[in-house]
This record gives C-alpha cells, structure tokens and sequence, in this order.
C-alpha cells in the first residue's frame, strides 16, 4: 500500500511538472523555435509508429532516437544566448531533414524486429 500511494504520487508530480513546462509561456525576448519542435514530435511520433508496427529494430530506434537527441542538445545550446540566428536555423533544419530521411530508410528497409 506504501509503494502504491508512493508511485501514485510521484505519477502525479511528474504530470503536474511536464504540465507547467508545457504550459509556461517563452521569456520575452528569447525566441521559440515552433517549426522545429512540431517537426521534431513529428519525427517522435514517426519512430514510435515503427517500433509499434515492427518496422525498426531496436538497433535502429536506438540510432533515430539518439540522433534525435542530438538535435535536441544543438537546439538548446543554439537557444542559450538567446537568440536563434539564420544560420542556426537553418542547420537546425537540415539536421532535421537528415533526421527524417534515416527514419524513412530505417523504417522502410528489409529488417524486422524480433
């Protein structure tokens, strides 16, 4: 009953702290990045369908994800000052591109899971 209650509660603090992250408006004057953090639960979104359908195996998820990942760090080090410039931008974009044709190859090659 202890570790129950004990789980309960940390489920709900976890959903109550992803729920303000979500929720908190960007600083004024700091940027928001909103093309590339659709295109990126987008991408999430595309590696979870080929995990569920048996399209990627775990190598291959391992790889997207970590991919992913890296794009995630490069954002946040590109949002660290401030401000996004074109450049930034723009090899965020690419990186994503990249990022969605392996996820395309992963999930369409001959490989199945196990």
């Amino acid at each position: 009953m202890k570790r129950f209650v004990l789980s309960a509660v940390s489920c709900l603090f976890l959903i109550t702290s992803i729920t303000a992250q979500t929720q908190t408006p960007a600083p004024q004057g700091k940027p928001t990045v909103p093309v590339v953090h659709a295109r990126q639960n987008n991408q999430q979104q595309r590696i979870a369908n080929g995990v569920a359908s048996g399209e990627l195996t775990p190598k291959e998820t391992a790889h997207l994800e970590k991919r992913e990942e890296k794009i995630q760090a490069e954002k946040k080090a590109d949002k660290a000052d401030g401000k996004i410039t074109k450049k930034e931008r723009q090899k965020l974009r690419q990186d994503q591109n990249s990022a969605s044709k392996a996820i395309y190859n992963q999930k369409h090659d001959a490989q199945k899971r196990h």
